[in-house]
């Protein structure tokens, strides 16, 4: 493993660092576990190969790095508030209310299309759904939008990198697209996370457009009111990338978000 991810190793500590605290503000909970799995990994293979490993690099997982590689700076001297600023807010939105499912979104920090956020309420317990979720045998039997899905790699229990592709939507306006993704679930106090980030892996497969997804993850908790019931809330921000107009991204996100939670409620059911 380590020779696939020297080349995307940095030491650049300030930024790593700065980049994590923005994930951890991201993913609101449980994403220090993350992190801290993901360095775990990278300093197992360079342990391997007798390599001393700075505190740096360990903080600067190959994970960060890569998603970093992949981020849009701003122009010069503009900081991050001026950048949302110049779209009109900073704040939440609502993007799409639909079956009992709210979808918001407000501009990215790491490129230049939005971060979404999602949430509903999904009639099941905690661990199935999740185990419905993340990287397995049921994800394909539910998700509409998924067409395909390998395991490319995996370190441990929760832990592999993952390849799956994706539809065309609204008509084939947005083609098949393809992602490469870093994953791992983890519990974390009375719910389980799921998140990840694309990676750069392997040859982009005929016929897709290799999309990126910037860190996102999914969590899962039960409802205090009834614990047969549980509160899925999920944290998006894909760059689908290819020449396609902001309108149609924007619905289309909206839109699958929204799709994702009927598909799963209906494969949820006896």
């Amino acid at each position: 493993m380590t020779n696939k991810w020297r080349s995307l190793i940095f030491k650049d500590f300030e930024k790593a660092f700065d980049y994590v605290l923005w994930c951890y503000e991201v993913l609101i909970v449980g994403v220090n576990s993350f992190w801290l799995r993901l360095s775990q990994v990278q300093s197992r293979g360079e342990r391997a190969a007798g390599k001393r490993v700075e505190p740096g690099v360990l903080l600067a997982s190959v994970v960060v790095v890569a998603a970093h590689q992949q981020r849009r700076e701003p122009q010069r001297g503009e900081t991050s508030k001026e950048r949302l600023s110049k779209h009109g807010y900073s704040e939440w939105r609502v993007a799409k209310k639909a079956s009992g499912v709210t979808v918001w979104r407000k501009p990215s920090e790491e490129f230049s299309g939005y971060l979404y956020k999602t949430e509903g309420v999904v009639d099941d317990v905690t661990n199935k759904i999740v185990d419905y979720i993340r990287p397995g045998p049921y994800r394909l039997e539910w998700d509409s939008l998924m067409t395909t899905m390998d395991i490319v790699e995996e370190f441990e229990q929760g832990c592999c990198i993952m390849r799956y592709t994706t539809a065309g939507q609204l008509w084939n306006i947005i083609s098949p697209r393809e992602f490469i993704d870093f994953s791992y679930t983890t519990q974390y106090e009375d719910g389980l996370l799921s998140c990840g980030v694309s990676v750069d892996y392997g040859v982009v497969q005929p016929n897709c457009v290799r999309g990126f997804n910037h860190p996102c993850g999914w969590f899962c908790v039960p409802l205090a009111s009834n614990p047969d019931q549980s509160l899925l809330t999920g944290y998006i921000q894909t760059d689908l990338r290819g020449m396609l107009p902001q309108s149609a991204v924007d619905s289309a996100m909206a839109s699958s978000l929204v799709s994702f939670f009927c598909d799963l409620r209906k494969g949820l059911r006896p």
